[in-house]
């Protein structure tokens, strides 16, 4: 709780949030830190629809709120940092710690997808975003099969999308990038090499990134197919080519825009919005440990997700 309630006026529903804790577990403090943090459920909803017993009303509220709504009235964890009197940052110098705020950053993208407008899909794709049941959104179902609720990974590029923070370490030859989502990390080789052949495909995939003058552009593929690229269920082959350009407008400010090319899944090319990052320092730049547990996850969906819509209680 202590990273999303920092505000004042949040301080009643930190309270409150508290008292509910002994009920669900930390799996649902978990889930209402995020709900708040994205901006899911909001202070009034939870004072207007969280009585002592915990309605269902606000638990249909909080699992079935669009990712759209997400983008437009989220709220920080913390306050972004301020600006600071700071001595120009190299333009090739992209280490430090970020956060994704999804409300006071003038031209943030949208939260948890590439953009607001996904581009027409193949028959086969198709055909997996029918099938699929995520958790959030116009096709919310309490039987999701969100593959990040069976604590798979994220994945390229889901990961780099969400409210938590993530740091970028570089060294001469590789750029790390540290998640505390999920505590997973990926390294990107920045000394000229390519990719090699007959890539197995895994989670993060292989990624080699070179410099065209302040921009980090970063090439992957080799990802398999198990993730989902959004929160929609929008779902992604083997053959994604990803193309990431992360720059550093200021010493404050990490900004990314990513190209998802995927002739298997998509007819055209999906260009993203740009999600702006902001630097997290001193005390605010700390990561928090967010392993993925089954047995929370089990204990979530039985205790909050299954009776928000309709089942007893087992």
């Amino acid at each position: 709780m202590k990273r999303c309630l920092k505000m004042s006026h949040f301080l009643a529903v930190s309270q409150f949030a508290e008292k509910l804790s002994s009920f669900v577990g930390r799996a649902f403090r978990h889930d209402i830190k995020s709900a708040l943090s994205s901006g899911v459920l909001t202070p009034e909803g939870l004072k207007t629809h969280f009585p002592p017993a915990c309605s269902a009303a606000m638990l249909v509220a909080i699992l079935a709120s669009p990712v759209a709504s997400i983008g437009q009235t989220a709220a920080p964890k913390s306050k972004p940092a301020k600006a600071v009197e700071a001595a120009q940052t190299p333009a090739h110098d992209l280490s430090g710690m970020y956060e994704f705020f999804a409300r006071g950053v003038q031209g943030q993208g949208i939260y948890n997808t590439p953009s607001a407008n996904p581009v027409p899909m193949t028959p086969w794709a198709q055909a997996k975003y029918d099938a699929a049941k995520p958790g959030y959104g116009p096709k919310a179902s309490v039987d999701t099969t969100d593959p990040i609720l069976r604590c798979n990974p994220s994945g390229i590029p889901r990961i780099l999308y969400w409210p938590q923070p993530f740091e970028i370490v570089q060294t001469p030859e590789r750029v790390f990038m540290f998640f505390e989502h999920e505590r997973v990390w990926r390294q990107i080789w920045t000394d000229g090499r390519r990719h090699p052949k007959d890539l197995e495909p895994t989670w993060m995939g292989d990624s080699i990134g070179k410099w065209e003058g302040d921009t980090l552009v970063v090439d992957t593929i080799g990802l398999n197919d198990k993730s989902w690229l959004d929160a929609y269920g929008h779902p992604h082959s083997e053959e994604l080519h990803l193309v990431e350009r992360y720059r550093r407008p200021d010493p404050n400010t990490l900004t990314l825009q990513f190209t998802v090319d995927d002739p298997k899944a998509y007819t055209t090319r999906w260009e993203s919005d740009t999600k702006i990052y902001t630097l997290l320092r001193n005390k605010q730049a700390v990561m928090e440990e967010l392993f993925c547990i089954q047995e929370e996850e089990d204990a979530f969906t039985k205790r909050i997700r299954e009776p928000a819509a309709g089942r007893p209680i087992n």
